[in-house]
């Protein structure tokens, strides 16, 4: 159709083939973009595509430090909730020792106390390491003192404690304090 039209416009035939010659250039330069622009436009892809990713990488990074700081705030809720009745129990027993007469059954109720608060730890996860008489390791045991003991077989072994040393998931937390026998 196009031909026709520039035949008509045009005077003689060799102008009509110098014009849909030129026309067909034209199309085809713009139908297809030239290799720089190519390039140019996936290079435009790639640089976006990069700035997305570093932008959702950020926002990621952002988000988990937030929940860790939220997590690090709340880390020690689960202990002192399971807490709370034996602090309960302790201020009952407070009030039970100004009424109490008998010191026999104060004794045994901050014994109860004692137990329950055992239970609540060793649920998570806490236990008491038994050193009395094992011989001494410098990994879970702490030395205060030593005293010489008159049997051979105590030489290097845990006389007495000072202070009980604790686990927490099969982690010392807290070493045991010892005297030591030499």
């Amino acid at each position: 159709m196009l031909k026709k039209k520039n035949k008509e416009n045009s005077e003689t035939p060799e102008n009509a083939a110098e014009t849909t010659a030129e026309n067909g250039q034209e199309q085809t330069t713009e139908a297809t973009p030239s290799a720089e622009d190519k390039l140019k436009e996936e290079l435009a892809q790639a640089n976006d595509k990069y700035l997305r990713l570093y932008a959702e990488f950020d926002n990621f990074r952002r988000r988990t430090i937030k929940e860790r700081e939220e997590a690090r705030k709340t880390e020690g809720k689960d202990v002192i909730v399971a807490l709370l009745p034996v602090l309960d129990d302790f201020e009952r027993a407070l009030r039970a020792m100004d009424k109490a007469t008998e010191v026999a059954s104060v004794k045994e109720g901050v014994e109860l106390i004692q137990n329950k608060l055992k239970g609540v730890l060793t649920q998570k996860g806490l236990k008491e390491m038994k050193s009395i008489g094992q011989p001494f390791d410098a990994d879970i045991h702490e030395a205060v003192t030593s005293v010489p003991v008159p049997d051979e077989d105590q030489k290097g072994k845990v006389i007495d404690e000072m202070e009980k040393g604790y686990e927490l998931n099969e982690k010392v937390i807290r070493f045991a304090k010892v005297i030591v026998g030499a």
